[in-house]
């Protein structure tokens, strides 16, 4: 069986929800998934690799930033070979501001820049996930399912 970690960041929830909906997706299809928050969660970027897939929820701060508690594991990114490993982002956005899910964004090219395989289109949803988002998030992890061989 595949190896998946989500690692994700949710300060009203709507990112949590996404991360639930894909979680019950893989465990639906019996595919095994580690689920870690960066609130609560120690995550040592050196353990990404022990992976077949990464999977990254983030919330975007303010007008693009990434949150607090996702800085850190930005950074130390650069510290751990990724290259050629499969990831995918997702998060919540809110259209309300001018740069619409620029944390998203900023964790996605990160990992490009540093050679990991990042499935596209990144998935943004704008505030609280609706019915189709949930199937939108279904579908990232039917993506990811597929990238690793596993049946769905």
């Amino acid at each position: 069986m595949n190896k998946i970690l989500m690692i994700y960041a949710s300060q009203t929830g709507n990112t949590e929800l996404m991360a639930e909906a894909i979680a019950a997706f893989f465990e639906k299809n019996n595919c095994g998934i580690t689920m870690k928050t960066f609130d609560f969660d120690p995550i040592d970027t050196e353990e990404l690799t022990a992976y077949d897939a990464v999977l990254i929820g983030t919330h975007t701060w303010d007008d693009g930033d990434l949150p607090y508690e996702v800085e850190d594991f930005y950074e130390e990114l650069e510290d751990v070979n990724i290259k050629n490993h499969l990831f995918a982002v997702f998060g919540s956005c809110d259209s309300f501001y001018d740069t619409y899910g620029g944390a998203i964004d900023l964790m996605g090219e990160r990992l490009e820049e540093l050679g990991a395989k990042v499935i596209k289109p990144w998935l943004k949803v704008d505030l609280e996930p609706g019915k189709d988002d949930i199937i939108a998030c279904e579908k990232l992890a039917e993506q990811v399912m597929l990238h690793i061989g596993e049946k769905v």
